[in-house]
């Protein structure tokens, strides 16, 4: 019964790397009172031996009530069993769940319905871990639905899971098969007795002994857990080279870098740097997230979008004036103002566009900042956005949609500049327009059908790996593939919307980024691109035609204003690929694309400046190598201290044996203090050990005498002995030298000085150390025993003179003596499993009748 237990805590612990999808804990409360509620079925189901078919029926109902008492109890009889109206509140709020997913990035707040949706899925998982682990004994086969869990944070935000919770997840997967090997091998059979007893004893089969068997598991499986958070930090992290473009460039991208284009360019899709690189911070006064807008392209080509170029006034400056009206925006409109604070990253260099919300109000920043009075994009000719702290005012348009269905038809300046088309356009894209749209419908409507078309209708797939949007990838990505990024889906979307006559152009900048204590970080991970629609007397809009979530890009939103209900077009338009929200392999850019896309381009045509991401890769493999030297020097550095602070005891004078020094108390050191803590159990372990590896001898006679001598009440204890001998015992394990159990202290000396031809001096020093172990150990009054300071580095520098060079040098960078101890430690340490390994539930016996 201890399997549903184990897949409990390995479900509870794999979900907690959950926490970065979530602004608050509740999720994580919720959470592990379904996981209980499953493993608390799943053990009494193990109690009273149900039938292993019959226990995930019982726990789905069990997850029914728990939900409904958690989320319903209102609705509910008694607060606890469901009824009709409970089961409609249950549905209304995973509706209202999965509106919130989709409308929120992450981290998301914990509405109820994301906390319901959330405590129903991992309730869902623990079932079908303690299906495959304790009912169908596959515990292998229940890590698919634990990754399944675990790969959750990775498809929806772009930062890599923390360590911690990988380690968690680890640990908790690690245990569900400990705890399944332990069934089995206990499962293997029993010792058999033959015993002659008496009629009225009882035979009790004997156990068989699982544990080697279990250590042995221990071992690898901590072993990989700690290779597997170690060697990635270790390792150097290669950036790839993108392998498709959008737009122009100059083909010359530089290594781990931050691209600045300059003001007539466009935003060209690559692959990720290794790591989500901030960009900036910002706070809201609202405390919502705001797509962050640098660049607005106007003019398409047929082979490529770009930008006119800005025009900024000196009578416009940031400082000396207020942001000019937003083109479009009629006087009388409703607008909602926020503040926003932000600082640029001091990696960024030679920013000269500042990324902004549309439309700004207000922008005070320090420098000659200028806007643009027709795109409201804000640059400098001068200043660089590098380590800058600006605010900007915004104010939002409030839009009704009865205002944008009423909405008149643009005025003539728009109308030229933002519905120019070639005459080439393929005639392909033309009709395209017209087929996914309802004749005769608003340009609102259009707007919202053709929205609709790239996210839900049109079987689009966001992939990183594909083509730019000239005019044959254009083609392609509307008409036959339907594979792309963010920069296909804006660029289609703006070409589609000008076929329909509503003025479009295409925006680069940052989405909302993730919140971090209150701050909004944006990194390159947050860099997009998105079509800004415009309407008459409300201006310029956000739409999203991009995926969201973990099938697309992670941290797009899609603006309240668009998920108005619109008449579907009168089409019967073909899916030419699989839907962006379907999870078969052939959504081959959905979950690893939302991680590696999102980043400016280095290949902009503008001035590339190399990102300081601290050490380069030969840096960083110097660093892995000296760190993996480190960690192999541990042991050698363990014995040096050791030896050090034995040697700070045996080099003092030792007190006579009749001077009172008895017990174990601090007037047992020379000189007043504490005594030595440690050494006599550390000296009769590394013996023991090293002498049933074959090395050192076991602690003998000599070496338990010891020990017991100096732990008992009435004892002498002198520390400088104690030392002495316990660093002359890990010499020998270190040299590989025996020492017989039953030698002692004197026949070991002349058996050293016999066996290895000590010189005259190295002879008497160790007869001297043998000698004061001996009186300590065995005379009523040893006299004075003095310093043994000289004796036993003369007695060691003896015993590496009798071995090779190779012993030598293992002995002092990989001493034996150390490893037998962290050996041992180790094993104490990885013995915790068996608190959960032991938890056993008995059924009582019944009394015969």
């Amino acid at each position: 019964m201890r399997l549903p237990i184990a897949s409990g805590l390995a479900t509870g612990a794999v979900a907690i790397a959950l926490y970065p999808l979530f602004q608050g804990g509740d999720w994580f409360w919720a959470s592990l009172g379904a996981i209980l509620t499953v493993a608390g079925i799943g053990t009494a189901a193990g109690y009273y031996a149900l039938p292993g078919w019959l226990v995930p029926p019982v726990q789905v109902l069990g997850l029914w009530v728990y939900l409904t008492a958690a989320f319903t109890a209102d609705e509910a009889w008694g607060r606890l069993v469901p009824t009709t109206d409970s089961m409609l509140r249950l549905a209304e709020l995973l509706t209202t769940g999965f509106a919130d997913i989709q409308r929120f990035a992450a981290p998301v707040p914990d509405s109820t319905g994301i906390v319901l949706l959330t405590c129903g899925g991992v309730g869902v998982i623990a079932i079908t871990v303690d299906l495959l682990a304790a009912r169908l004994h596959r515990a292998a086969l229940a890590g698919l639905p634990l990754l399944a869990l675990f790969t959750v944070p990775a498809a929806v935000i772009a930062e890599p899971i923390g360590w911690p919770a990988f380690i968690s997840g680890a640990a908790g997967y690690l245990g569900l098969l400990v705890a399944d090997g332990r069934e089995r091998v206990s499962h293997w059979g029993r010792a058999v007795l033959v015993r002659r007893m008496s009629a009225t004893a009882t035979a009790r089969p004997a156990a068989s002994d699982t544990g080697p068997l279990r250590l042995s598991g221990k071992r690898i499986g901590f072993t990989a857990v700690a290779l597997a958070v170690l060697l990635p930090a270790l390792l150097p992290t290669l950036e790839p080279d993108p392998f498709f473009s959008f737009g122009v460039g100059n083909g010359r991208g530089g290594g781990n870098s931050v691209s600045i284009p300059n003001p007539i360019v466009n935003l060209r899709g690559q692959l990720s740097l290794p790591e989500n690189t901030t960009v900036l911070t910002y706070r809201a006064s609202d405390g919502n997230s705001r797509y962050l807008r640098m660049y607005s392209l106007d003019v398409f080509d047929g082979e490529q979008w770009t930008m006119s170029e800005p025009k900024g006034r000196p009578e416009d400056r940031t400082s000396e004036a207020p942001m000019p009206p937003p083109p479009g925006q009629s006087p009388s409109l409703e607008v909602t103002s926020a503040t926003l604070d932000v600082t640029v990253s001091d990696q960024v260099r030679r920013l000269s566009f500042l990324p902004l919300p549309y439309p700004a109000t207000r922008v005070t920043a320090e420098g000659d900042w200028r806007p643009d009075r027709d795109t409201l994009m804000v640059f400098s000719t001068r200043d660089t956005a590098e380590g800058l702290t600006y605010r900007v005012v915004t104010g939002e348009p409030r839009t009704a949609v009865e205002r944008l269905r009423a909405a008149g038809p643009p005025s003539e300046a728009i109308a030229e500049r933002y519905l120019a088309l070639p005459e080439n356009l393929p005639g392909e894209i033309r009709q395209l327009a017209t087929r996914v749209t309802e004749r005769g419908a608003g340009a609102y409507e259009q707007a919202i059908q053709l929205q609709r078309f790239f996210t839900d209708d049109g079987g689009f797939t966001y992939d990183l790996s594909t083509q730019g949007h000239d005019g044959p990838a254009l083609t392609n990505f509307l008409i036959r593939n339907r594979t792309g990024y963010c920069e296909q889906f804006a660029a289609s979307m703006a070409v589609l919307a000008r076929v329909l006559g509503i003025p479009s152009r295409v925006a680069i900048g940052y989405t909302g980024g993730g919140n971090a204590s209150g701050a909004w970080q944006v990194g390159t991970h947050d860099s997009h691109a998105w079509p800004e629609l415009y309407f008459e007397g409300t201006g310029w809009l956000r739409f999203e035609p991009t995926p969201a979530g973990g099938a697309g890009q992670g941290s797009a939103t899609v603006p309240d204003y668009t998920r108005q209900q619109a008449a579907p077009a009168a089409s019967s338009e073909p899916s030419a690929a699989p839907s962006a929200t379907s999870s078969g392999p052939e959504a081959s850019g959905g979950a690893s694309a939302n991680r590696r896309d999102r980043t400016l381009d280095r290949d902009l045509g503008g001035v590339v400046t190399p990102l300081d991401e601290g050490v380069p890769i030969a840096g960083k493999i110097g660093i892995g190598i000296a760190v993996a030297l480190l960690v192999a020097l541990i042991p050698a550095l363990i014995r040096w201290q050791l030896r050090a602070r034995r040697s700070r005891l045996y080099s003092r004078p030792a007190p006579s044996a009749g001077d009172g020094d008895h017990g174990a108390g601090p007037g047992d050191r020379p000189g007043g203090g504490a005594p030595e803590r440690g050494l006599p159990s550390e000296n009769a372990a590394a013996g023991a050990t090293a002498g049933t590896a074959g090395t050192a001898g076991t602690a003998g006679t000599a070496g338990t005498a010891v020990k017991e001598r100096v732990t008992t009440g009435g004892a002498r204890r002198e520390p400088a002995v104690v030392a002495a001998w316990a660093e002359l015992d890990d010499a020998l394990c270190d040299y590989g030298m025996s020492r017989e159990p039953s030698e002692s202290p004197r026949s070991l000396a002349r058996r050293l000085a016999r066996q290895y031809a000590f010189d005259p001096e190295a002879a008497a020093a160790l007869a001297r150390i043998a000698a004061a172990v001996e009186r300590m150990l065995y005379a009523r009054s040893g006299g004075e025993i003095g310093t043994l300071r000289e004796d036993l580095p003369r007695v060691r520098r003896a015993l590496a003179a009798t071995v090779s060079r190779g012993r030598r040098i293992r002995a002092v960078l990989l001493p034996p003596s150390t490893l037998l101890r962290m050996r041992a430690l180790g094993g104490r340490v990885l013995d915790g499993f068996d608190l959960l390994e032991n938890i056993r539930l008995r059924r009582p016996a019944r009394k015969g009748v």
